[in-house]
């Protein structure tokens, strides 16, 4: 599976991954003592809708678009507004302007106090990234392998903050290597707070993955998954999840009442569905 973001921008994996990101970062900010963000697979940071790549699969049609012109039950509504007012104003197709990446949306949530390192492998992307995150002090790009960056840079300073896991999925072994990256981070700074977002394709390949997580000696793995169809191995995209380790508390109960509401919002068909429970409690 290759998953660039740009082909991707918006649609339903987007919408899962940012609302419970911005739910995250909203906790974390509720502190006065100062965190760090950091993205390991940072991407290019903000997303033409109307360009090439995303009009070529038309994917925030059935993602950001019908979440934004939906009516949500107040509760559910109050949890995703922070992230859609990131997202902005849409065209009359229910198209934003400009899609916001992971970092872009860390960078407005986050405060004068915190800090930002955006890790981007590929050379473009990694220019890209810099010109649009802009002259922000906060804000720190640096063209590296992910997994490379989580063994040098962690644990941070601040000893509070996010480390965002989201590749592309262009290699085989790419769970392997989150697995990896993940223990040798948390080795070195367990009170860290770790998302790391993965697929639904290969449905086995997840559950030994999870399974691998659950048996590592960690504790507090939270697991989300949003199904939108059924899942095929030869299909396109119709599940993905998140595995978050020291989560905010609040995050079950305000996961799963997200989730309650985009599995039938952005269902494709049967097999939509979704699940928050915990691989290891505390």
């Amino acid at each position: 599976m290759n998953y660039r973001h740009a082909f991707h921008a918006g649609n339903f994996a987007d919408v899962f991954k940012h609302a419970v990101l911005t739910r995250i970062l909203l906790y974390l900010t509720r502190k006065d003592a100062p965190l760090r963000y950091l993205d390991t697979h940072a991407g290019a940071g903000l997303y033409d809708l109307a360009g090439h790549a995303a009009a070529r699969t038309g994917e925030w049609r059935s993602g950001v678009a019908r979440l934004a012109q939906a009516h949500l039950p107040a509760e559910a509504a109050e949890l995703v507004a922070p992230y859609l007012a990131i997202v902005g104003a849409l065209d009359e197709e229910g198209r934003p302007a400009i899609y916001p990446g992971s970092p872009v949306i860390a960078q407005h949530l986050l405060r004068r106090q915190d800090r930002l390192v955006l890790w981007e492998l590929h050379p473009d992307d990694a220019a890209t990234l810099a010109g649009h995150v802009g002259r922000d002090g906060r804000t720190k790009v640096i063209e590296i392998d992910g997994y490379v960056a989580l063994n040098a840079y962690v644990p941070p300073g601040e000893r509070r903050g996010l480390v965002l896991v989201d590749p592309p999925f262009e290699t085989e072994d790419e769970f392997n290597r989150m697995e990896k990256g993940l223990a040798v981070a948390h080795a070195k700074w367990e009170s860290g707070v770790y998302a790391l977002w993965y697929p639904l394709k290969e449905l086995a390949a997840a559950e030994k993955f999870c399974a691998r997580l659950a048996a590592s000696g960690m504790r507090r793995l939270l697991r989300l998954e949003l199904r939108i169809g059924t899942i095929r191995a030869d299909g396109p995209l119709a599940g993905c999840g998140m595995i978050v380790v020291n989560p905010p508390f609040v995050l079950e109960h305000e996961a799963t009442i997200i989730l309650h509401e985009l599995a039938p919002l952005l269902a494709r068909g049967p097999g939509a569905a979704y699940r928050v429970h915990w691989l290891v409690g505390e």
